[in-house]
């Protein structure tokens, strides 16, 4: 299908320095001869395919030389040491997980404010301020080795913890011994997008074989189950489950609570399952599949004795609930506990012989009640413009825990009584923001063709908009999932000196249901992108900002929101933010796990999809133009969206790019895709683009 050339050698020039300020010249890329020719017809040129290499010795140079011009130009901006200084006072809070329960003990997150990772703590009562079980700054003095999971067992003697190293997906798994809280001698390595389910003293997990190239960059294939039980060597756990015919599923298995299930879910890409269950104490059963294509997405919440229910969107765009046993398994006799309505169906959990369900209506949680037949019972009450996160309870407890996500004030974890059904705060912090200055309103817009899009505006109460009021929008558009109200720490300094921060809910998302998604995938992708340009349009229409006050900036799928909007519409903002993003679109199922993003993308393999990724693949539609003020972000370690797809971009920008903005690339050492990123680094980078966006924003500071 292709037609590769190669021609060329190794040039990168020393930096050439302009005589006025914030005119430093960016370093030249060598470029070399490299032509693809899709369907026998279609060339595509590739010149800084090289950069590829993330480990070369020529990349490795390129990366030192960019970041040696980031930080140069950076330096200019007298604000930005003063917005590092702070954030670090902000993000310097007490905050905390939500507490849930395993045995007779309870277990939640803790951070003191500026530790790099946050702290695995075990308590004796919900309420106990608890006592240290594993702390992840020990395991690193730079913080960049992350907890990336953790797995109590039912009994709460056992804990499997997952470490990751310098932002990759790759997992190692460790135990430890609770009681004691030494570490236990058995390790797991070559661990990656798994779950760890305990069944007495087995757990099952997923892995891939040891990569034979590149850990960072090789095709992730084969993905297989296997139980580890403890006190046992990694090369003794017993193979559960795998597929040799098709190298690109992907595997995850789970143990009902009552461990007398096996549950394996099987997905080839970010959206649509099968599922299976066998019996754990019978040696003779069988698996019995349940859903046996990849047309729906599922959930099981769990079982009661031989009773299943599981949460899907299976011939229910916005989800439903519904029950069934092994022996009758097949769809056509499925029962319907909660059907679906005009809300999404976000999550059920069960609670003291209840149901506890959360929708998510037009963005924004309710929290329901209802019995195991389907009947509602009563509402919770929440605070406004809000979102659930980590609901957490089981059949036999009388209480649920969760936490409140808004815009304008850090997490809260709640306590909810389920006899009284009411609820009460477990944890608030302390943050050095004044939340009662700011407020979050949202509003709805048409796009280009009609659709009405909701988004969020949170500013100050007393904010008098206008063609100058700064604004930083922000966007997904994506895989089914939704942005929804949640504080971030660093948003404080944009607010606080008088700027909005917009978030707008594009189509591809989860907001409304599978149909909003499926409206924003492949060759719709460009309803995405005409979304997002709408709601600034929008907002300049209204007058609540300019297009010269505009920053605009997403991450991984966002980031190629960015990539797009910024090509197709250079006018629409004065800075672009795209990070960690997903740029070449022709090539980027030939990394890591890449291949699975196609159920949303498509793949340039098809000649029809070909023809609609090439009209809005960031990397491509670079051509001569002025672009808004750029910094494109990424980590070396990323194995998620590998750092090709940034270097690249950033490299055609630099010589592409006719306006007097700055093109820059801030490429963070030992970091990854974002998960795990210690307290410390996120400091430094969130100062260094909030010093970028307030100097092109004309912000001062």
């Amino acid at each position: 299908m292709k037609q590769i050339l190669l021609l060329g050698s190794l040039i990168i020039n020393n930096l050439v320095l302009a005589q006025s300020d914030f005119k430093l010249a960016p370093p030249i890329t060598k470029k070399e001869m490299v032509m693809d020719t899709y369907f026998e017809t279609f060339k595509v040129e590739d010149p800084y395919r090289w950069l590829e290499d993330d480990r070369s010795s020529a990349t490795e140079a390129w990366v030192k030389e960019q970041n040696r011009y980031t930080e140069k130009y950076l330096n200019q901006f007298a604000s930005r040491e003063k917005i590092k200084t702070r954030l670090k006072e902000v993000w310097n809070y007490s905050r905390q997980g939500v507490t849930y329960k395993k045995g007779n003990l309870y277990f939640c997150s803790k951070n003191n404010g500026l530790q790099n990772q946050s702290v695995l703590y075990i308590k004796k009562s919900i309420s106990d301020e608890g006592t240290v079980l594993l702390d992840p700054n020990t395991l690193s003095a730079d913080g960049t080795v992350a907890l990336s999971g953790t797995s109590v067992s039912n009994d709460g003697k056992l804990l499997a913890y997952g470490i990751s190293k310098a932002g990759s997906d790759w997992v190692e798994i460790h135990f430890k011994d609770i009681a004691t809280k030494k570490d236990l001698p058995d390790v797991i390595k070559w661990v990656k997008f798994s779950g760890m389910s305990w069944c007495g003293k087995t757990l099952y997990y997923s892995r891939y074989d040891e990569p034979s190239g590149s850990a960072l960059t090789q095709k992730n294939q084969f993905h297989k189950v296997y139980a580890h039980t403890i006190g046992t060597p990694q090369s003794k756990d017993v193979f559960i489950y795998g597929d040799k015919e098709h190298p690109n599923y992907n595997f995850s298995a789970s143990v009902t609570e009552d461990e007398k299930y096996l549950c394996i879910y099987t997905s080839e890409s970010t959206s649509g399952e099968k599922l299976m269950i066998k019996e754990l104490n019978n040696p003779k059963s069988n698996f019995v599949p349940i859903i046996n294509d990849f047309t729906s997405d599922l959930s099981l919440i769990g079982n009661i004795g031989p009773k299943f229910y599981l949460l899907t969107n299976r011939s229910a765009p916005m989800y439903r609930l519904v029950s069934f046993t092994l022996d009758k398994a097949n769809e056509d006799v499925w029962e319907t506990i909660i059907p679906q309505s005009n809300s999404l169906l976000e999550s059920v959990t069960f609670c003291n012989q209840q149901l506890l369900v959360s929708y998510l209506s037009n963005v924004s949680s309710k929290l329901f009640s209802y019995d195991l037949t389907g009947k509602k019972i009563n509402e919770i009450q929440l605070p406004g413009l809000c979102k659930i996160n980590g609901l957490n309870s089981n059949l036999k407890d009388n209480f649920a825990t969760y936490s409140i996500s808004q815009f304008i004030s850090p997490d809260q974890v709640m306590y909810l009584d389920a006899k009284t059904m009411e609820s009460k705060v477990l944890f608030k912090p302390n943050c050095n923001f004044k939340s009662e200055d700011y407020i979050t309103e949202q509003i709805f817009f048409e796009s280009k063709d009609g659709t009405k899009i909701p988004m969020f505006i949170t500013r100050k109460k007393n904010l008098q908009l206008n063609e100058n009021t700064p604004a930083f929008v922000y966007g997904y558009g994506g895989f089914n999932i939704s942005v929804t109200p949640g504080f971030g720490i660093d948003k404080t300094v944009f607010l606080e000196n008088n700027g909005i921060y917009v978030v707008i809910n594009m189509r591809g998302g989860g907001e409304y249901g599978e149909e909003w998604h499926k409206s924003g995938i492949k060759c719709r992708k460009q309803n995405v992108f005409d979304d997002f340009c709408a709601g600034i349009d929008f907002l300049v229409s209204k007058k609540y900002t300019s297009y010269n006050k505009v920053a605009i900036h997403g991450r991984s799928n966002g980031g190629l929101l960015i990539g797009a909007v910024m090509t197709q519409r250079p006018d629409i903002c004065k800075v672009a933010l795209p990070t960690v993003g997903v740029l070449d679109m022709l090539r980027f199922h030939l990394f890591t796990i890449g291949r699975a993003w196609s159920v949303d993308y498509g793949n340039s393999e098809s000649k029809e999809e070909f023809n609609c990724l090439i009209k809005y693949s960031p990397l491509h539609n670079v051509a001569p133009n002025r672009y808004p003020a750029t910094m494109v972000l990424t980590g070396d370690h990323d194995d998620r969206v590998v750092p090709a797809h940034s270097f690249k971009f950033a490299a055609t920008l630099q010589e592409k790019n006719l306006s007097n903005n700055p093109m820059l690339i801030r490429i963070d050492v030992n970091a990854g895709h974002g998960a795990g990123k210690p307290t410390a680094k996120q400091i430094d980078e969130f100062g260094d683009m909030w010093s970028f966006v307030f100097n092109y924003l004309d912000i001062k500071y």
